[in-house]
């Protein structure tokens, strides 16, 4: 067994929503099968994410076979949603940071079931056709690549290395009390080991298993990071230390971002080379 390998996959099927740890993933061109699929927006269409409200942390969706969800949460019923079907329910254009993103509105009761859980009225809407939806930003994609409903590439790549250097320089500031922090502040889908801390700044292509990536960019961090994703309370931490000691240009940054080679898939275990 490679020293250097995945100790951990996470999808995430509802954006910024908790989501769950998986032994293997299919790998799609536009990220792992099941991630990012779904949204939530408010009833005038705006979407959400825990940078505006920070309890979205405290649901938890995992992927059905079929495409739908199960949801769950601390003092609500588990919920099952079923994929809504393009030809019978609304498609609506929403704004998902630059992009405009056609999608298709749930029209069953999950939309009911966050709206208890975030204490306000919100929408569930889902991305039903990732191949042609949303383009990745064309200073990173070649032509007639996309992108689910994650920030801005299909896949974020952490190491344990490096989150064990962030958690030793916030032991050692002002608010050493928030650490250490665990990685699911950061929101990965893979975890690697067996490398140097910070050393992913400088890969430029991996192989997974059997599967490439190009590694198109730093992933910058933002305040969902500073979010409790066990119980949505904010704190300094990481974005403190981060600006201080772990800046790429003007960006506080944590992890890289890939864009699928080809598709594949990859399991928890899988050797990781870097190629370039």
């Amino acid at each position: 067994m490679s020293d250097v390998q995945i100790s951990a996959i996470h999808v995430y099927p509802v954006k910024s929503v908790g989501g769950c740890a998986l032994d293997e993933a299919a790998v799609e061109p536009w990220g792992l099968a099941g991630d990012r699929r779904w949204l939530l927006v408010k009833p005038d269409g705006t979407f959400l994410t825990q940078r505006q409200l920070p309890r979205l942390a405290l649901g938890t969706a995992q992927p059905l076979p079929d495409g739908g969800l199960l949801l769950t949460a601390d003092g609500l019923e588990p919920l099952t949603v079923p994929v809504p079907d393009p030809e019978v329910s609304h498609i609506s254009t929403v704004q998902v940071f630059q992009d405009p993103v056609e999608l298709v509105w749930s029209t069953g009761a999950g939309g009911e079931w966050f709206s208890e859980l975030l204490r306000q009225e919100v929408r569930l809407v889902h991305l039903d056709d990732p191949a042609r939806r949303r383009p990745i930003n064309v200073e990173f994609a070649r032509p007639g690549e996309t992108v689910s409903l994650a920030d801005s590439m299909p896949l974020l790549l952490t190491t344990t290395a490096s989150l064990a250097a962030l958690n030793s320089l916030i032991a050692k500031g002002d608010h050493a009390q928030e650490g250490p922090l665990p990685m699911n502040r950061f929101r990965p889908n893979l975890v690697v080991d067996g490398v140097a801390p910070w050393s992913e700044d400088g890969w430029r292509k991996v192989l997974i298993g059997d599967v490439a990536f190009r590694v198109a960019k730093p992933s910058s961090r933002c305040v969902i990071t500073t979010t409790d994703q066990r119980t949505a309370e904010r704190g300094r931490e990481p974005l403190r230390t981060l600006a201080q000691h772990h800046r790429i240009g003007n960006k506080v940054v944590f992890g890289q971002n890939l864009i699928p080679e080809h598709t594949g898939n990859v399991q928890v275990g899988d050797p990781v080379k870097i190629l370039e």
